[in-house]
């Protein structure tokens, strides 16, 4: 709950367009950026690119304290679980933050929103590690 007076990570990022610009942009370096190609093909393994672009908006959408569309469709949020099925490690985990602090660039996010939303971000990929 976001206490009076303050908005939501979700709202500062700028709610639904806001999310979409972002999570559009992580997944286009994802796909495109030579050094995010591990990371691409960890996802292709996976459920896929696609999948994962509808997924990461569900979450983060929640996650920030907008609709919890990830916790309506799973019924739960939990971060290890979701990534179970996906070997993380340190390396992969700081290529994910490498990713996501260029799109919160192009995605426009700007001081002191970006900084905060990072440090959410980097406590979420910690938790979702499950390899040393």
């Amino acid at each position: 709950m976001t206490p009076p007076g303050k908005v939501s990570l979700y709202e500062a990022v700028g709610k639904d367009d806001g999310l979409s610009r972002l999570v559009r942009a992580f997944y286009d370096i994802i796909e495109q950026a030579p050094e995010a190609q591990e990371l691409h093909l960890l996802h292709r393994r996976g459920h896929g690119i696609a999948h994962s672009r509808i997924e990461q908006f569900d979450y983060l959408s929640g996650f920030l304290g907008g609709p919890q569309h990830y916790v309506q469709r799973h019924g739960h949020s939990r971060l290890r679980a979701i990534h179970d099925h996906v070997p993380i490690g340190p390396e992969m985990r700081d290529l994910w933050l490498k990713c996501m602090i260029k799109a919160v660039a192009v995605a426009g996010i700007t001081d002191p929103t970006a900084s905060l939303l990072m440090q959410h971000l980097t406590r979420a990929a910690e938790i979702a590690r499950n390899q040393d």
